[in-house]
């Protein structure tokens, strides 16, 4: 098996695993637990909260700086950032490439009356700053939050996001960033960004799923989305994963020490996944080619065969790949991402999402090559038959 679906998630790093195993063998582990083994666990997860705050360049050891919460992943991270940032009788601002986890509850929001607005794409999928100004900084009444992701998880496109800062700082909005699919592999400084919040999850990066971060910066106030407790200051309360959070705090490291060399090596294999197919059938469309994206992304239209038969005739033949988010690969609708850049629909029906890691190799994209193109002749040249008159 090649699995080339790290966009959706990732492999666990042994040195995770190991201590993250370490820590639940360590004996019980209640943070709010006042006896030695409770305060043991309260230093444990108080020292991976402050090296995950380091790792993301932010202040959240020194007495009212910026506030790290842990959640049960980046789902949840989005829904309390949704829900519990701005006054939610006041306008919200999305892209229309959102994640489902920000634009469903943007669209429940908006079905209990809340306005939300909808910044457009390019065709290459990145955010139209002139109309983030228009709908942020001059449409009235001014909206009270925006949230943007910082690169698409569908094609892996990376998003204006300092320029999208400036325009909500001048604004006086804050600007909530879902950085699920960039942590560990892009860059990230939470200060010098300017934003107000940031979403990241630890199995994109080589870390257990199940444990996600919410950072928020000083002053900023959260509601939270759940009740029945104090832990991290009422803000998401229920008993800390101990262990979660230490092997998130190893895995962002891990990621992080590593980032240059993994980032060459994803692109290395992508690069040649792209130019070989492309090589070889130069009908295929590789969308968001022509601007920045994540390491080791990519989304390619097949135009002869529909994305399901070719999904299934790649996993038969070893292959690990999607049709798209994986929050909604399940269903059959088109890909709203690609929508909104404009593709026709024969693109987006007919659309792949590959995505390496760094635990990839040349190798892995070279088999891949070879059984993708096997896959797309035998299903293109059907179809040409089936549509010969």
């Amino acid at each position: 098996m090649i699995y080339l679906d790290n966009n959706a998630t990732t492999q666990l790093d042994r040195r995770v695993a190991e201590i993250m195993l370490e820590v639940w063998q360590s004996g019980p582990l209640n943070a709010s637990s006042q006896h030695a083994a409770g305060r043991s666990a309260r230093n444990r997860l108080d020292d991976a909260i402050s090296q995950l705050g380091q790792l993301l360049g932010a202040d959240v050891d020194s007495p009212g700086g910026d506030a790290l919460t842990l959640t049960s992943g980046g789902t949840e991270a989005n829904n309390l950032a949704i829900c519990g940032i701005g006054d939610t009788a006041l306008p919200l601002v999305v892209s229309a490439i959102e994640h489902p986890s920000v634009l469903q509850c943007a669209g429940n929001q908006a079905a209990g009356g809340r306005i939300v607005r909808v910044l457009p794409v390019d065709s290459n999928g990145v955010v139209v700053l002139d109309a983030a100004a228009e709908l942020i900084a001059r449409a009235m009444p001014r909206p009270s939050l925006v949230s943007v992701m910082a690169a698409n998880n569908e094609t892996g496109v990376i998003q204006p996001i300092e320029q999208l800062a400036a325009i909500c700082n001048d604004a006086g909005v804050p600007l909530h960033v879902d950085a699920t699919q960039s942590v560990g592999k892009l860059p990230v400084d939470f200060r010098k960004l300017g934003i107000a919040a940031l979403t990241a999850t630890a199995h994109k990066f080589h870390g257990p799923a199940g444990i996600g971060l919410l950072v928020v910066r000083s002053g900023i106030a959260v509601r939270p989305l759940l009740h029945g407790g104090e832990q991290q200051l009422g803000k998401r309360p229920g008993t800390e994963a101990v262990p979660l959070a230490v092997a998130l705090a190893l895995a962002l490291r891990l990621a992080i020490e590593s980032r240059d060399a993994s980032s060459a090596l994803m692109n290395a294999c992508r690069d040649h996944l792209e130019t070989t197919l492309r090589g070889e059938f130069p009908e295929i469309v590789i969308h968001g080619n022509g601007v920045p994206r994540l390491p080791g992304t990519s989304c390619i239209s097949f135009p002869h065969a529909e994305r399901q038969t070719m999904l299934m005739a790649l996993d038969v033949a070893g292959i690990c790949c999607s049709s798209g988010s994986a929050c909604a690969s399940g269903s059959s609708q088109p890909s709203h991402v690609l929508t909104a850049m404009g593709a026709p629909s024969p693109l987006v029906d007919t659309a792949l999402r590959f995505g390496f890691s760094r635990l990839s190799t040349l190798q892995d994209s070279h088999q891949a090559t070879v059984a993708i193109s096997r896959c797309y002749g035998r299903l293109g040249q059907k179809k040409a038959v089936e549509k010969s008159p």
